[in-house]
């Protein structure tokens, strides 16, 4: 990754953002399929839910509110829980993949648009600044859980 330390604010903040989502697909590189479904908590956080979570989130914020698509139309579910459900059919390379493709799609959604252009989010405008800094702090945050999912079945084995 190029250094972003001291560029200009797009790419410093665009390049956090890549940072915290390299993070989260990284949560998947050492668990097997037994793991990646393990629930170690009550609620619905595994570690694949995470990463299934992380595409929720890039598809409300960029595929949704930004690119302006209905969330019905890009397949959203109604409810957040709902985004960390594992079903039968999700493996750790179908979660991954699905990631990486949802980031790449934000990336284009992002692609040449200003900073300071406003989207409706609940009853206020937000600017699409915020809505990365919101990202780069959701994503940071479950990365940070998921790290501490991987390391507790890292201690199983």
């Amino acid at each position: 990754m190029d250094d972003i330390h001291l560029a200009d604010e797009r790419t410093l903040l665009l390049g956090l953002l890549d940072r915290q989502r390299a993070e989260i697909v990284a949560l998947l590189d050492d668990v097997s399929e037994e793991e990646g479904r393990a629930r170690l908590v009550p609620s619905l956080t595994t570690v694949m839910g995470l990463v299934k979570h992380a595409t929720f989130v890039e598809k409300v914020w960029f595929h949704s509110r930004v690119a302006g698509v209905p969330r019905h139309v890009v397949g959203l579910p109604d409810d957040i829980d709902s985004s960390f459900v594992v079903d039968d059919t999700d493996t750790v390379a179908s979660v991954r993949e699905a990631y990486l493709a949802a980031c790449d799609h934000s990336r284009t959604v992002v692609e040449g648009r200003d900073l300071d252009e406003e989207h409706q989010w609940r009853t206020v405008r937000v600017s699409l600044r915020y809505i990365v800094l919101h990202m780069v702090q959701e994503l940071a945050r479950h990365a940070g859980h998921g790290d501490i999912l991987v390391e507790q079945l890292q201690a199983r084995r």
